[in-house]
Parts: C-alpha cells; sequence; structure tokens
C-alpha cells in the first residue's frame, strides 16, 4: 500500500526512480538486510534513507 504511494508521489513529482521488489529480487532483499531493516519501503536519497511514505521528508529532501 505505501510502496504504491511512494511511487506515484515521486512519479507525480518528476523523480525518476528504481523500484526494487524485494520478493523478486535477493540481492534487492540482501540490500534491504545491510541496512539493518526489514520494512518496505525504503527511499534512499543521496544516502539518507527515508523508512516508509514520510511525505514531508521526501519533499524536503528532493529539494536540496
Amino acid at each position: 500500500m505505501f510502496c504504491a504511494r511512494v511511487k506515484e508521489f515521486l512519479s507525480q513529482s518528476g523523480v525518476e526512480f528504481i523500484d526494487r521488489d524485494i520478493t523478486q529480487d535477493e540481492e534487492a532483499l540482501a540490500d534491504l538486510g545491510e541496512l539493518g531493516l526489514m520494512t518496505t519501503p525504503i527511499i534512499v536519497i543521496d544516502g539518507e534513507v527515508v523508512i516508509g511514505f514520510d511525505r514531508k521528508r521526501l519533499e524536503q529532501l528532493l529539494a536540496s
């Protein structure tokens, strides 16, 4: 549910992104584990990790 909201927000904002499905991509799952997280969605912008659909934080990071 929140994954779809993040994708919609990024698309509407004109932001290009890579969609990685941890249920289909073992490397994506491993990368998530390396972050010490096991929840989705995870958004990484310039090394900053955003957990979940935090619109305010995403807008801040995209504005900088």
